[in-house]
């Protein structure tokens, strides 16, 4: 009799407690369906503009994101991609590089790599003398940008909806540097290599955590700036892809990186 009513006391335990361990369970399984949620601390998520990322300038990665825009002819180029299609398009090494939408808003999905850390123009502008052909020195190449990027009046940026602290808006003026141009390219001129000097407000993330992210940039200039006075380009094509004029919209881009 004594080990019946031993026996039916356990079992009343195990019932009771099971409920819980169910619980417990399906506490664990939310926690790791939650994971890629990532908890950012925006200090020091950036590059500064005097650091050396990957052991080159702040500057010369600029110059390879407009060496990287300007290979890509225009049916592929992710500048004028509303959807992320063409994000990993001629990416390669530390860096990729990403680009703002031109005329309206954007959003777009793109899978990074681990270990790469992300350059972002705010706003930027070139001058080379593909698309000035009146411009004949650096110097003037170097005063072309510089009177387009000073019609940029501000810059924001959040991720995973946390403002980015202002210390990240850098402008960087680089050095005369080279670019080619392919067959149908986005300047709309013939296939050519030529130099050119540019000026811009960047945005230059660290490697972040493997997870998902959504990344928000918006570049502001001045309203009452007009094409002509942001130095469209002089080749009579009409493109202004080499200003900050049309690309002051937010672009979103939905960032997984794994």
């Amino acid at each position: 009799m004594e080990n019946r009513l031993t026996l039916m006391m356990l079992t009343i335990v195990l019932t009771i407690m099971l409920p819980i361990n169910s619980i417990s369970a399906s506490t664990k399984n939310e926690v790791i369906s939650n994971q890629d949620k990532v908890d950012l601390d925006t200090n020091g998520l950036a590059y500064n503009s005097n650091s050396r990322p990957f052991n080159l300038s702040y500057a010369n990665w600029t110059e390879k994101w407009w060496q990287w825009t300007y290979s890509i002819p225009w049916n592929k180029n992710p500048s004028y991609d509303d959807t992320g299609e063409f994000c990993q398009e001629n990416q390669d090494g530390p860096v990729w590089f990403l680009t703002q939408g031109f005329d309206h808003p954007v959003e777009r999905t793109c899978n990074i790599p681990q270990n790469t850390a992300l350059l972002i123009p705010l706003l930027n502008s070139e001058c080379s003398f593909a698309e000035f052909k009146e411009l004949k020195t650096e110097e003037e190449l170097r005063e072309c940008a510089r009177n387009m990027q000073d019609f940029v009046t501000g810059a924001k940026a959040s991720l995973n909806n946390i403002t980015l602290p202002n210390g990240i808006n850098y402008r960087i003026q680089t050095d005369l540097f080279n670019f080619t141009l392919p067959q149908n390219n986005i300047l709309n001129v013939a296939a050519q290599s030529t130099q050119a000097v540019a000026d811009g407000n960047w945005l230059f993330l660290k490697p972040l955590p493997p997870g998902k992210y959504e990344l928000k940039v918006k570049g502001e200039i001045d309203s009452t700036t007009s094409k002509n006075e942001t130095g469209a380009s002089s080749s009579g094509n009409n493109n202004n892809y080499n200003g900050p004029i049309g690309w002051n919209y937010t672009t979103t881009y939905k960032l997984l990186v794994n």
